[in-house]
């Protein structure tokens, strides 16, 4: 009865609650917790490794440091990356870095990363702006010092710590130094600073102001501070000016040694200021009297005046008159003689020389000199003296390529082609037939009186051996040579008359197939003769090669030698009789061999007319590329 009763209150109780309001109710829970999981999630911080944030110490343990900044999970920091002393408490703020979190949600955080990384911005941020700052100097080391910025450790250079050098660097260690950040690595993490730049800013400001003050002809005290080959600088006490070497003396010095020497302390005039570019011009000569002041004042045009020369230049020389006083002797003025390419062949620095006064302008302070004008012109009747075909005996002044002067005691000198030195010998070079000062006779082939020009020939004083050559050297004939001088191409060959000629390589194989040596005499055939371009060609090999007119002879011999012997054999009737059946068939077999074999040699001798076509245009080629360098 008791449970019957218990089973009908339950179906009452479940007919009374309502089931689906529960439903909505519970929907609605879940709604809610949701809208409020998003609300705390959105609200924590989206943490990132690697990056900085703000937090508070909540705890400090023997081994930890324990943060909250804001996660859903605090964060722990080792107490050993304090190795100084401990500046944090319980409630402090700190700034740290997120390095790692775990699976769990656990955080590792780092004090002195975060504090790297805030130091790095801060360096770079004084690098940007250029800003100067100062710097503790910690220690010394290899090339100069270790400076401390922002618990940063930066390189100072040693040529960078004073515009002067320092020899002791621990005089500064344990200072604190402004300096300016001039470089940063951040692939390395390295920073140079500099102390010098500072003070060479000081400088500058300081050299501006001075120069602002300067003027030009103001006369100065001031220090000789370097010296160098154009010139030297003089610290005026601050700043630095150019003395150059020609406002150090009016006469020529080659060296600023000559006159000033370092630490001297002289007086100067200020000859220039640039202030835009802060540069400063002194003179020191300029504080003496001019020495064309102390000219003579009859000094005019066409006096005669001595001197020494002190500059070479291309275009002349200056003559020193007097200590400071400088006249142009110009190369035009030097000799008659047109052949003076440089001064040098002329006169030398220190020469001591009389000359003639061209132009004298004492207001801009220039004189020119001559010295051909203070004799007569030679080129004035040098018509009578020198005609076509009269002969001189001269001194060999110079060579070129092409040829070499003579210089004859009047001062006339004339040009002697290289092709003008020898009817035979080959000659490339004038040194190869004579030497400089040698005395030579000459002729006179050509006179240019207008371009003052004077062709000369020395080869023309001797008979033209080619009158005796042609009838000597004739075609076919054959001469005995010596062999002079091997080449590649081919060899030089004396003959009994003095005769020396080029015989081209494919001409001097011996019939045993070795080649000649230096030394060796030989027979040779003219094989070409030209007297116009005075040209002959010798050949050893022509004189036991036969032709292909005596080679075409023999063969056709040989073949009618056969012949007849063949038909002298046959005694016998039969014999004959068949021959002369088959005599028709072996001329025409003949004729038929004749003409192939005719075809073969005129074919061999097209090849072999072209190839010596070929090697004589080769060898006329050779030979007047000769002749247009001996020209």
């Amino acid at each position: 009865m008791a449970s019957q009763q218990t089973v009908n209150n339950k179906l009452k109780i479940n007919n009374l609650f309502d089931w689906d309001k529960h439903e909505i109710q519970i929907n609605n829970e879940k709604i809610n917790n949701k809208k409020l999981e998003s609300i705390y999630t959105n609200n924590l911080p989206k943490v990132k490794e690697l990056e900085t944030y703000k937090g508070v110490i909540t705890n400090i343990t023997d081994r930890n440091i324990i943060v909250d900044f804001g996660f859903k999970a605090e964060g722990i920091i080792p107490l050993s990356e304090f190795r100084e002393n401990f500046p944090f408490k319980i409630g402090s703020d700190i700034e740290i870095m997120v390095v790692k979190i775990d699976y769990k949600g656990e955080c590792i955080l780092s004090y002195q990363k975060a504090k790297m990384l805030r130091n790095w911005k801060q360096i770079n941020e004084v690098y940007e702006k250029s800003e100067v700052i100062l710097g503790y100097v910690a220690a010394r080391t290899k090339g100069g010092l270790i400076v401390e910025l922002f618990d940063i450790e930066c390189f100072l250079p040693g040529s960078h710590i004073n515009v002067k050098p320092v020899r002791d660097y621990d005089t500064y260690v344990g200072k604190t130094i402004e300096v300016k950040v001039v470089k940063i690595n951040k692939k390395t993490k390295n920073v140079v600073v500099s102390h010098k730049i500072l003070i060479e800013r000081d400088i500058e400001e300081q050299r501006k102001e001075m120069i602002s003050k300067l003027d030009k002809g103001q006369v100065l005290e001031g220090k000789i501070k370097n010296i160098l080959p154009y010139g030297a600088f003089v610290d005026l006490g601050g700043v630095d000016a150019l003395l150059h070497i020609t406002d150090m003396s009016w006469p020529h010095i080659n060296h600023p040694t000559e006159i000033v020497q370092l630490e001297q302390k002289l007086k100067f005039v200020v000859l220039g200021v640039d202030k835009e570019k802060n540069r400063v011009q002194l003179g020191l000569k300029q504080l003496q009297p001019h020495p064309w002041d102390s000219l003579d004042p009859t000094l005019k045009v066409g006096s005669k005046v001595k001197g020494k020369v002190s500059v070479l230049a291309d275009y002349g020389a200056f003559i020193e008159i007097l200590p400071g006083v400088e006249a142009l002797l110009h190369i035009s003025e030097m000799s008659w003689s047109t052949d003076l390419s440089s001064p040098k062949d002329f006169l030398q620095i220190g020469d001591e020389i009389e000359t003639i006064i061209l132009t004298i302008d004492r207001e801009d302070r220039k004189m020119s000199l001559s010295v051909k004008r203070m004799t007569e012109d030679p080129w004035i009747n040098i018509n009578s003296k020198y005609t076509i075909g009269s002969q001189h005996e001269g001194i060999v002044k110079k060579f070129m390529n092409f040829g070499l002067f003579v210089e004859f005691k009047d001062g006339i000198s004339g040009l002697l082609y290289t092709s003008d030195l020898s009817w035979t010998k080959k000659i490339k070079h004038p040194s190869e037939f004579c030497n400089i000062n040698d005395e030579l006779k000459v002729i006179v082939i050509s006179l240019d009186y207008k371009r003052r020009k004077l062709i000369l020939g020395h080869k023309q004083l001797m008979v033209n051996p080619w009158n005796k050559y042609e009838k000597i050297y004739m075609m076919d004939s054959i001469h005995s040579g010596i062999i002079l001088n091997i080449f590649d191409k081919g060899a030089t060959v004396k003959f009994y008359d003095s005769l020396e000629t080029f015989v081209p390589k494919r001409f001097l194989e011996k019939k045993n197939g070795t080649q000649f040596k230096a030394g060796e005499v030989a027979e040779f055939k003219v094989v070409e003769f030209n007297k116009d371009i005075k040209k002959i060609l010798f050949s050893h090999t022509a004189t036991y090669r036969i032709s292909r007119i005596q080679k075409k002879e023999k063969r056709i011999r040989n073949r009618k030698f056969e012949r007849s012997t063949l038909g002298d054999i046959e005694g016998l009737m039969k014999l004959k009789e068949q021959i002369e059946k088959d005599k028709k068939k072996e001329d025409k077999a003949i004729q038929s061999e004749d003409k192939k074999e005719d075809k073969a040699i005129q074919s061999e001798d097209k090849k072999e007319d072209k190839a010596i076509q070929s090697e004589d245009k080769k060898e006329d080629k050779a030979i007047q590329s000769e002749d247009k360098k001996d020209k």
